[in-house]
């Protein structure tokens, strides 16, 4: 009896084992079953949306310095990168030709003042010559033709004195223009600046007959102007008052800030033959919005590349998820997401905003906490499995 009791109790224990590992086993296989979902949480950061550019710096003003008179460089007072300030002298063009020119106009003028004298002291003669051949006419005492000879004289020398004041004029007028073209051989600062480049050098003749030869450049680079290029796809988004900023190469840490001034409403160069279905097709279409940004320290300088985003918004602590777990696009910036819910993948229609490289704003459909599906752990193994296949199998299906 107690044998049979004994094999009874052995025989539950065994019972109660399979029992365990059969419950075991089948739970394992049901959890192996149920994926692992992979999510991001609903979280609260700042948005910042942008439109990219490509720039050029150059100076707020650059003047070209010229000569508006012909003649040998006698001397230069600046040299490249020197600060100037405007009304200093630049550079000096012999001034010989011009002042022999005023000499010239000089004499001319002092030689018609000398003949106008001598015209008003002969009028004086003849004033006194007519008045006496009136007297005496009207006694008697002379020929009538002797009076018309007297009056024709007088006319005569006040006319001349009339074409001497002329020519009194002209000859003041030529005093001046020579006295303008002997300053137009001192050059001087039309403004303060620096001297970004020196295009004659001294001893070298100039000749501007038909325009002025550059002698060098000026520019104010306190201030800079950046030139973005903005792609046709972008510009009907942009406008003049929004934010931008900007990067150079060789600071690529430093932000520089502005607000854009313009964008111009056509491209750079506009020819008719630029207008025509080829061109267009054949390259991309950019058009100049332009801005300016302080250079106190002058460590901008022209021609650098500025890397340019424009601000079309931004939003300070908004609801955002990353733009990858996006899915089907349903229109009027309204996306299908999955939402875990209990465990669940859950379909939703978010609106969207603002959106930056990475996230993108959620407007309405989630809430801060909400945990977004990303992936699930089939879809992983899955993935991982094809790479896997696909970098142990030879190009022609063999494995390597």
């Amino acid at each position: 009896m107690k044998k049979k009791t004994g094999r009874y109790v052995t025989i539950s224990i065994v019972v109660v084992i399979l029992a365990g590992c059969g419950l075991w086993f089948f739970r394992d296989l049901s959890a192996a079953k149920t994926p692992m979902y992979m999510t991001v949480p609903v979280t609260r950061r700042d948005i910042q949306e942008t439109v990219p550019a490509t720039g050029v710096l150059m100076a707020s003003k650059l003047v070209d310095v010229g000569a508006q008179v012909s003649g040998q460089i006698e001397s230069l007072k600046v040299s490249l990168g020197d600060q100037v300030k405007k009304g200093q002298l630049l550079a000096v063009i012999d001034p010989s030709v011009a002042e022999n020119d005023l000499k010239n106009a000089a004499a001319q003028l002092k030689s018609v003042a000398a003949q106008k004298l001598a015209k008003e002291a002969l009028l004086k003669e003849y004033e006194l010559g007519y008045k006496r051949q009136q007297e005496m006419r009207q006694s008697d005492a002379s020929a009538r033709a002797d009076l018309e000879s007297a009056k024709a004289n007088l006319d005569s020398t006040k006319a001349d004195i009339e074409a001497l004041d002329a020519q009194i004029t002209q000859a003041k007028i030529s005093i001046s223009t020579a006295q303008t073209n002997l300053s137009y051989t001192r050059i001087v600062a039309p403004m303060d600046g620096e001297v970004v480049a020196v295009e004659k050098e001294e001893g070298q003749t100039l000749v501007s007959k038909q325009e002025a030869p550059v002698l060098l450049i000026l520019a104010d680079v306190d201030t800079m102007t950046v030139k973005a290029e903005i792609s046709e796809a972008d510009v009907m988004r942009v406008k003049p008052g929004m934010p931008v900023y900007f990067t150079v190469l060789g600071a690529p840490d430093r932000r520089y800030s502005g607000t854009l001034r313009s964008v111009d409403p056509a491209p750079e160069s506009v020819t008719n033959s630029d207008i025509s279905a080829k061109t267009i097709s054949a390259s991309a279409t950019y058009y100049n919005g332009q801005f300016n940004v302080a250079n106190p320290d002058r460590k901008l300088r022209i021609f650098m590349t500025a890397q340019v985003s424009i601000v079309l918004g931004q939003a300070k602590q908004s609801l955002s998820i990353p733009l990858s777990v996006l899915g089907q696009d349903e229109g009027r910036d309204r996306y299908q997401v999955q939402v875990l819910a209990n465990g669940k993948p859950e379909s939703r229609v978010i609106k969207t905003g603002l959106k930056d490289n990475v996230y993108v704003q959620v407007l309405d459909g989630l809430s801060e906490g909400d945990r977004v599906v990303v992936g699930d752990s089939k879809t992983a193994a899955a993935a991982t499995a094809s790479e896997n296949q696909t970098r142990f199998r030879g190009p022609l299906g063999g494995h390597v």
